[in-house]
């Protein structure tokens, strides 16, 4: 294998996470989805036929560890480069010897791209004459979604498989072959670990075996052998070892945007337990609560309306509180703000209604604005402005019936939830009085 960042180290002075990667398909845990008998990534390794592909998902869930397990396994020349650090001049010198290589030897290249969402247009235009030539196979790894980050002319000449989270179950299976590998993993170490720093250190790792192994090595190395030549792993030294678990949160990725939605969706369907859990991620992540407090704003004008007209209410006054307070003290605003949008009545139907409207300005017939209804300051005598207007104050319960919109059309629509069913019931009263002969001249609408 040729590196153009080559890092030598004694097997001995790998960490753990990095000796155990698998060198079976047997040794991988979870991502059944791909891996599982009869799945495509598998019967493509097996058979040796992987093709270009992008490997998506979180950290420690086994792109890295697949991806050089295919590389050891094939017959290829395999160059690995990271593309933080890689450079065009870089990435066109490996290139260039791919295809040396290919004319001269019919050698294939297995090119091994970590962090491939780094690359930028012109690194990826580079790269994707040679993907399509077949003089690389290409094999990039992302923790991003690759439809935002990889352009679509190299995806399209690639497979993208997604990794997911792994399940505790998975997590146990590789704590348990860590522990019981005298070679590569930690079972010379004599270690015991007490059911709930066990449970503990699975929980924490968030579904990242990297995570997991780092902290399981650490809190075996540190911890001394006892009477009985064991090192007992207790849970307040799992806790030090794991400490607080890192949230999966990029403000520059599409985990903000995926955040964002969940946050939104919950305070829609009425789970402020739910939208509360989003909004405190999102803050402890470092997230800006006016972001935040925007979105509540938004939610509950568009999904609230006048189901609960104090939603509106509320939701502003919290955000002018964030931007007095400030954190920590604003995300006291914000729950309050959160849970009330989130528990009252939905209605958005005035959100239907102005969009409707819009299509209609847009779409619909031209209508110019009635003479009784124009300003009637300056062409009141010369153009007719203004006269004819009915005041709707000057009649029995402040209603007259005139035209007000040619060609009426109906937007808003009260479905009758919370607050809007007295809407409802008004607007009812006043649609039966445009039909009298003279309407708004009796009776209280």
């Amino acid at each position: 294998m040729s590196e153009l960042f080559p890092v030598q180290a004694s097997e001995a002075s790998r960490p753990l996470a990095s000796r155990l990667a698998p060198k079976a398909l047997t040794d991988f845990s979870g991502q059944e989805q791909l891996l599982g008998p009869g799945k495509l990534l598998r019967r493509l390794v097996e058979a040796d036929r992987v093709a270009s592909a992008v490997f998506f998902g979180p950290p420690g869930t086994g792109k890295t560890a697949l991806a050089r397990f295919i590389a050891a396994k094939s017959g290829a020349e395999i160059v690995e480069l990271n593309a933080v650090t890689a450079g065009v001049a870089d990435l066109k010198k490996a290139l260039e010897a791919a295809r040396y290589r290919l004319g001269q030897s019919g050698t294939k290249t297995l090119l091994l791209v970590d962090e491939i969402h780094h690359f930028n247009r012109t690194q990826q235009d580079v790269l994707l004459p040679a993907v399509e030539r077949g003089d690389v196979i290409l094999i990039g790894m992302t923790t991003e979604n690759p439809s935002f980050y990889v352009n679509a002319a190299l995806l399209s000449r690639s497979t993208a498989f997604e990794f997911l989270p792994l399940p505790e179950a998975a997590l146990e299976r590789i704590l348990d072959r860590a522990l019981g590998d005298a070679g590569a993993g930690l079972g010379g170490a004599q270690a015991a670990l007490d059911p709930e720093a066990r449970a503990h250190l699975v929980r924490m790792s968030g579904g990242d075996a990297r995570r997991l192994l780092n902290a399981l090595e650490l809190a075996v190395l540190t911890t001394p052998v006892e009477m009985d030549g064991r090192r007992h792993i207790t849970l307040a030294v799992a806790e030090e070892s794991i400490q607080k678990r890192s949230l999966r949160y990029d403000k520059s990725s599409d985990d903000h945007y995926d955040h964002i939605s969940a946050f939104i969706k919950s305070m829609r369907g009425s789970d402020p337990d739910a939208a509360l859990y989003w909004m405190a991620k999102m803050l402890a992540a470092g997230e800006d609560p006016r972001f935040v407090a925007r979105r509540v704003l938004i939610c509950a004008a568009e999904d609230v309306g006048n189901a609960d007209f104090r939603a509106l209410l509320i939701a502003n006054a919290a955000f002018q509180a964030v931007e007095s307070l400030g954190m920590p003290e604003a995300r006291i605003p914000l729950a309050q703000a959160v849970t009330y949008v989130a528990a009252a009545p939905k209605s958005n139907a005035a959100y239907l209604a102005v969009d409707a409207a819009l299509r209609e300005a847009e779409q619909g017939p031209p209508r110019e604005v009635p003479l009784h209804l124009r300003d009637a300051n300056l062409d009141a005598k010369s153009r007719g402005h203004g006269q004819g207007y009915k005041y709707a104050h000057d009649f029995p319960g402040h209603f007259v019936f005139q035209e007000y919109m040619p060609q009426p059309v109906r937007f808003y629509l009260p479905d009758g939830q919370g607050d809007e069913a007295r809407i409802a019931k008004r607007l009812a009263v006043l649609e039966a009085l445009k039909s009298e002969p003279k309407a708004g001249r009796k009776g209280e609408p």
